[in-house]
């Protein structure tokens, strides 16, 4: 993978987690530069990597809309996962989605442990952006309300994309 490509494939993960928390919400444009950004660097490496990679997006995104259809992950969560594997190898996809995995349920076991622990907080007005998502956050710990998966999709995804290849 190109330099250039990774580092806008970082940036936009980012974001993407920092709405997910922020907002529960992960904007569209996200995911569209994500897919643009991973069909040109595929397609510039040759055309049938693109080919490739476009046939294991599409068998993600199969199985994803299965688990969206019954609840278990959000529609964000979906477009992100699919856009970010057009500009991964079908290795690296599959190695993607064992990351995070692994961070969903690192992300889940701290939502436990964190709703049983956390004190409540409860003044948002005049705090800082920063200290407004932490009150929010913490009331949707405590309440265990959804995750913000989109954290756990960024973390897999930073791991595939600064170890490409296997380690």
């Amino acid at each position: 993978m190109s330099l250039p490509f990774t580092l806008a494939a970082l940036v936009l993960l980012l974001m993407a987690a920092w709405h997910d928390i922020a907002t529960r919400l992960i904007p569209d444009g996200i995911s569209l530069w994500l897919l643009a950004l991973g069909a040109l660097a595929r397609l510039f490496g040759a055309p049938s990597n693109l080919a490739f990679s476009l046939e294991t997006a599409l068998l993600l995104l199969a199985l994803l809309l299965i688990l969206h259809s019954r609840g278990l992950i959000g529609g964000g969560d979906v477009k992100v996962m699919t856009a970010l594997a057009v500009g991964l190898s079908p290795l690296d996809c599959y190695r993607f989605i064992v990351a995070t995995a692994i961070a969903g349920g690192l992300l889940g076991t701290s939502y436990l442990v964190l709703s049983a622990t956390l004190p409540a907080m409860h003044s948002v007005r005049g705090a800082s952006l920063l200290n407004r998502v932490a009150v929010l956050e913490t009331r949707r710990i405590r309440r265990r309300g959804p995750l913000p998966y989109c954290v756990a999709i960024a973390a897999g995804g930073t791991f595939v994309l600064l170890h490409p290849g296997g380690l």
